[in-house]
């Protein structure tokens, strides 16, 4: 479990409301698409980061975490394993508060890295689910 009920709690409610989404493109088929929406509705703003740099929900795109021009809290990461990595040392760099990794996004090494630049992060884990659960 990278990820202890402790960490998600305080990512979700305490370490900031801006929230760079990594991999979120306009295709409404992708998970991304859809999770970014469930974090609007729990009053998260979205930062879509892609490639492509497009406005997906109304909120502006950017190429790369470097491009923003203003602070992330969270950095949500939609990419595949092997470039998940990559994207984990950006946020560190960029001053994240935390880097969330998807389900199915795994790179321990990127994870103690991250922790051990006193970035809180969980892993192979989902906001859009974690969110109701913290009702409970």
């Amino acid at each position: 479990m990278y990820g202890d009920e402790a960490t998600i709690r305080r990512i979700l409610n305490e370490l900031g409301d801006t929230w760079a989404v990594v991999g979120l493109s306009t295709n409404q088929n992708r998970i991304a698409y859809r999770v970014a929406q469930v974090l609007q509705r729990y009053g998260k703003r979205i930062v879509p980061v892609h490639p492509k740099a497009e406005t997906v929900h109304g909120e502006r795109g950017y190429a790369s975490l470097a491009d923003i021009p203003f602070d992330v809290d969270v950095v949500d990461v939609f990419v595949n394993s092997e470039l998940a990595g990559a994207v984990a040392d950006e946020a560190v760099a960029k001053g994240a508060r935390a880097v969330w990794f998807q389900l199915g996004v795994v790179d321990e090494t990127a994870y103690e890295r991250t922790r051990a630049a006193g970035v809180d992060m969980v892993m192979d884990r989902c906001p859009a689910i974690e969110f109701p659960l913290l009702r409970e």
